[in-house]
C-alpha cells in the first residue's frame, strides 16, 4: 500500500467516522428514550434489562458468520447493509408507535433484528479502519471511534430527556431515522481498499463453517490474545450489570430528566477520555493502559455503591466512562496490530462472540438479582439492614449500591490475575505486528 493511498485512506476514514458519529448519536437518542419508556411503563428492572439482553444475543449467535462475510465482501457494502437494516427496524418501531400498537414485546423482537444487522457493522468498521489508517495513527483513530461514542453519550441522553417532553417518543425516533440517512450518504461516497492476501488468510479458506471457526483457532493459538479475550469476557459481565442497573438506580432516587443529566455527565467523561486517547494515543505498552483504566473503573463502581448523593453518583459514572474509551482503544489497537488484515473480520467477530457471550446472561440476571436479591437486603428490616446497612445506608437504592460494591471487588480481582499472567502482560512483545510496513505510511 503506497504512502499516497494511506494518506487518502485517512481522509476516507474521517468521512466514514463522521457518518457513524451522527448515526450513533441518533441511535443513542432512541435507545435512551425507549429505555425510559419501558421502565416507566413497567417499573421493572427486569423488563428494562431485557432490552439490552435481546440487543446483545445476535452478536453471540451470528458473530462468527458475520465475520466470514465481512472478509469476503467489500467492507463498505457490509456497513451499508448494516445501517440500512437497522434503519428499517427503527422505522417499524415508529410505525407501530404512531398507530398506537407498540408493545414491549415488539421492541424485543425489533431490537433483536436490528442487532443482527449491527453484528455485521462492528467487524466491518474495525477492519476498514485498519486498512485506511497508517499504523502509527491507529491508536488515535481508535480513540476517535471512541470519541464518537462519547459525543453520542453526552448529547443523546440529555437531549432525549428534554425531547421526550417536547416532541415525545415519536419525534425522537424520527430524528434517529434522519441520522441513518446521513450515515448511508457518507458510506455511499467513499471507497475502502481490499486487504492484501496473507498466509494466515489463505490457511483459513474453506466452507463458511470452517472460515467462521478459523477466527477461534487463530486466537486460541496465541496465548496473549486469548488471555486478553478472557479478561474482557469476565470484565464485560461486571460492566454490563453495572450499566444496566444505573438507570433503575437513578429513577428510584429521582426523575427521567435528572437521569438524562447524569447520563450526559457520564457521556462527558467518555468524551474527555476519548479526546485524551485520540490526542495521546495511549501508553507505548497499550496493555498497561488497559490495566490502569480497569482499576479506575472498579474504584468508580465502589463510589457508585457507597452513596445516594446524585452529584457523587454522577462523578462515579463520569470516571468510569472516562476510562472505557481508553480500555477499548488500547485493546483494539493490540488486536489490529497482531491480526493479519485479510482475516480481521473473522477474528474480530469471534473475538466479540467470546467477549460478549456472557453479556446476555448478565443482562438477564441483572434484573432478578436487583429486584429479588439485592434490593430487599437493604430495605427497612432487610436481612443486611443492621450490618452492612449501617455502613452504606438503608432504603431506596441501597441494595443496588451493595451490588455495585461487589462488582467493583470482582473487577479488581480479575484485573490483578490478568496482570500476573506473563503472556498477556507481554503480548505486545511476544507477538509480531501484522500491519503494513511503516516505511510506506504517511
Amino acid at each position: 500500500m503506497t504512502a499516497e493511498t494511506r494518506k487518502t485512506g485517512f481522509r476516507t476514514f474521517l468521512i466514514v467516522w463522521f457518518g457513524q458519529l451522527v448515526s450513533l448519536t441518533g441511535s443513542n437518542l432512541t435507545t435512551f428514550a425507549l429505555g425510559v419508556w419501558v421502565f416507566l411503563q413497567t417499573r421493572s428492572t427486569t423488563a428494562f434489562a431485557l432490552i439490552h439482553a435481546f440487543s446483545s444475543i445476535p452478536a453471540v449467535l451470528l458473530g462468527p458468520f458475520a465475520g466470514v462475510f465481512v472478509d469476503r465482501w467489500d467492507r463498505r457494502k457490509a456497513m451499508l447493509l448494516s445501517d440500512s437494516g437497522a434503519a428499517i427496524c427503527t422505522l417499524t418501531v415508529l410505525f407501530l408507535l404512531s398507530s398506537d400498537r407498540l408493545q414491549i414485546w415488539h421492541l424485543y423482537v425489533l431490537l433483536t433484528l436490528s442487532a443482527c444487522f449491527e453484528t455485521i457493522q462492528w467487524p466491518a468498521y474495525s477492519a476498514a479502519t485498519a486498512l485506511l489508517v497508517p499504523g502509527r495513527l491507529l491508536a488515535k483513530a481508535n480513540g476517535m471511534v471512541q470519541l464518537a461514542g462519547g459525543v453520542a453519550r453526552i448529547f443523546a441522553p440529555f437531549m432525549a430527556g428534554i425531547l421526550i417532553g417536547i416532541i415525545e417518543l415519536k419525534g425522537v425516533i424520527s430524528i434517529d431515522l434522519t441520522t441513518f440517512v446521513i450515515a448511508l450518504i457518507t458510506l455511499a461516497i467513499v471507497r475502502v481498499p481490499k486487504p492484501e492476501k496473507t498466509i494466515e488468510g489463505q490457511a483459513g479458506k474453506g466452507s463458511v463453517f470452517k472460515e467462521a471457526f478459523f477466527g477461534w483457532t487463530y486466537i486460541r493459538q496465541r496465548k496473549g490474545l486469548f488471555a486478553l479475550l478472557m479478561l474482557f469476557g469476565v470484565v464485560n459481565i461486571y460492566t454490563s450489570i453495572a450499566y444496566v442497573i444505573y438507570t433503575p438506580l437513578i429513577l428510584t432516587l429521582s426523575t427521567p430528566k435528572i437521569l438524562g443529566l447524569l447520563s450526559s455527565v457520564a457521556g462527558l467523561g467518555y468524551l474527555l477520555g476519548s479526546l485524551l486517547i485520540s490526542i495521546w494515543g495511549g501508553p507505548t505498552r497499550k496493555i498497561y493502559g488497559i490495566y490502569i483504566s480497569e482499576i479506575v473503573i472498579a474504584s468508580s463502581l465502589f463510589l457508585l455503591g457507597s452513596t445516594i448523593n446524585l452529584i457523587l453518583l454522577g462523578l462515579g459514572a463520569f470516571f468510569a466512562f472516562a476510562c472505557l474509551p481508553i480500555v477499548d482503544a488500547c485493546s483494539q489497537t493490540i488486536w489490529q496490530q497482531k491480526t493479519a488484515p485479510d482475516i480481521q473480520g473473522r477474528v474480530f467477530s469471534f473475538r466479540r462472540v467470546i467477549a460478549w457471550s456472557s453479556v446476555p446472561l448478565a443482562y438477564v440476571a441483572a434484573g432478578p438479582l436487583a429486584d429479588k436479591v439485592f434490593s430487599p437486603l437493604l430495605v427497612e428490616g432487610g436481612a443486611l439492614a443492621e450490618s452492612i446497612g449501617q455502613i452504606i445506608g438503608v432504603g431506596p437504592g441501597r441494595g443496588l449500591g451493595l451490588f455495585y460494591i461487589i462488582l467493583g471487588i470482582l473487577m479488581i480481582l480479575a484485573t490483578a490475575l490478568a496482570y500476573f499472567y506473563i503472556p498477556l502482560r507481554n503480548v505486545e512483545i511476544i507477538l509480531p505486528d501484522m500491519l503494513p510496513d511503516p516505511t510506506l505510511e504517511n
